[in-house]
């Protein structure tokens, strides 16, 4: 399977607590909710159009018991999302979780060697195997370069602090487009779908001066 990230995010790349006040205090987080007054029915069918591909999920520990107190009270059967997520199956990656407590059916809970054991995931027949939220997974995902896609949309706010999508001492990556060029939404929310073009180095350049012009030479 594909593994995609898919997520939330601001223009200061801030991807905690998009949903709710109280979605992830963590860290003295107090600025959750920023998405929900610029959500729409446009930023709806994109996330509707991720869902879509997914054949398996993988969360970490709190986004799983975030996502999995939600979702399951979501019972519409024409609500794609919910549908998606209360029937496909799910890993979870914790060291506390136990078995009675993963009880978003069907899950099993990795406990050891992520990285192999995602890569094991990887090689499972099916679509696409799919991240949302999980901030700390995705930073081992990244670093251990298993992400295939990320699909992001990025919205008009800067939230001034909480959880990057790329902290700090990240590897290096360049990125190319996916799927078309990003497409701006009504409200100026961006929706980007990247792959992975080259990780643990960056291409460089400089710019000169040619025959009078100014010109990009890349190394």
């Amino acid at each position: 399977m594909l593994l995609s990230v898919n997520v939330f995010v601001s223009l200061d790349g801030i991807m905690q607590g998009p949903g709710a006040p109280d979605e992830d205090r963590s860290g003295d987080f107090d600025r959750g909710g920023w998405l929900v007054p610029h959500a729409s029915a446009h930023t709806n069918e994109v996330v509707q159009g991720w869902f879509r591909r997914a054949d398996a999920f993988l969360f970490g520990r709190t986004s799983y018991r975030l996502l999995g107190g939600y979702w399951p009270q979501v019972t519409a059967p024409d609500d794609l999302i919910a549908t998606k997520l209360n029937t496909l199956p799910k890993y979870v990656v914790s060291t506390t979780l136990t078995d009675e407590q993963a009880d978003w059916s069907p899950t099993t809970v990795l406990r050891s060697d992520i990285v192999e054991a995602v890569r094991r995931l990887k090689e499972l027949p099916g679509g696409e195997l799919q991240v949302h939220g999980s901030w700390r997974l995705v930073q081992t995902l990244h670093q251990a370069g298993l992400v295939d896609l990320y699909r992001l949309l990025q919205y008009p706010v800067v939230v001034g602090a909480g959880k990057r999508l790329f902290p700090d001492g990240s590897t290096p990556a360049t990125f190319s487009l996916s799927d078309g060029p990003g497409v701006v939404l009504p409200g100026g929310v961006t929706s980007l779908t990247l792959r992975p073009a080259m990780l643990g180095a960056l291409s460089s350049g400089a710019y000169t001066v040619r025959t009078g012009r100014s010109t990009a030479v890349v190394d």
